[in-house]
């Protein structure tokens, strides 16, 4: 794990390095390739969240809970998948809402969302790693420690950022944004478990976009290409 990052996000977080849980957090993922365990995203995608939105360019945040844990899917982008890839179901949803919220949407065939990412989407997982095939496996190790810190620093220290917090662990995390600051939207998970249950119909890609024009941001493109 490195910790080269973003200019602006370096001068954020640079001192959670040198905390006893990042450390020992590092010593658990030095642990796990010792003994021959499969690690996703790959080293140096582990902080491509951060990496492709920059601190100084956050419009909105959307929260996500692990990588994807098969092989070639996870690239540090919550929800997004490398090119080549299955859609994920939850994905499949978030495509479905957007066609019906944004006017000319168009699933693509494709999962990859750094387009988002590179307009100030920023698409952050509470774990940064999984083990491969083992769902869930690098929880309560350090990650949400860091990445809370993360959520805190951009409530503290930007403005009226959007937040879209899906699913009850998403929503969780509302506790440590300034709403007086910020903008919160929830919904339920888009998983197929959960979508019915309010994600659909929730229009948070317009609404988002509506916040952003509110305070003379530029709106996102939702739209990827084919």
């Amino acid at each position: 794990m490195s910790a080269a990052l973003e200019p602006g996000w370096l001068a954020v977080l640079d001192q959670e390095f040198e905390k006893d849980y990042m450390k020992n957090l590092k010593s658990f993922l030095k642990e796990e390739k010792e003994r021959g365990a499969t690690v996703y995203p790959k080293g140096p995608d582990i902080f491509n969240a951060l990496n492709t939105t920059p601190f100084d360019q956050i419009k909105v945040v959307i929260l996500g809970q692990d990588p994807y844990h098969g092989t070639g899917q996870a690239h540090g982008l919550s929800f997004s998948v490398q090119r080549g890839m299955t859609v994920p179901p939850s994905l499949k949803n978030i495509y479905k809402e957007l066609e019906t919220d944004i006017e000319g949407f168009k699933a693509p065939h494709h999962g990859n969302l750094t387009h988002w990412a590179e307009q100030g989407v920023l698409l952050l997982n509470a774990t940064l790693t999984v083990r491969a095939s083992e769902a869930g496996s690098h929880q309560n190790r350090g990650w949400e420690i860091f990445t809370d810190e993360i959520i805190k620093s951009i409530s503290e220290k930007s403005n009226h950022v959007v937040f879209l917090l899906w699913g009850k662990y998403a929503q969780q995390k509302a506790a440590l944004i300034d709403q007086k600051k910020h903008y919160v939207l929830t919904a339920a998970h888009p998983s197929p478990f959960s979508a019915y249950n309010g994600f659909f119909g929730s229009k948070h890609f317009s609404k988002t976009n509506q916040l952003l024009i509110q305070n003379n941001l530029t709106p996102i493109d939702w739209n990827l290409t084919a």
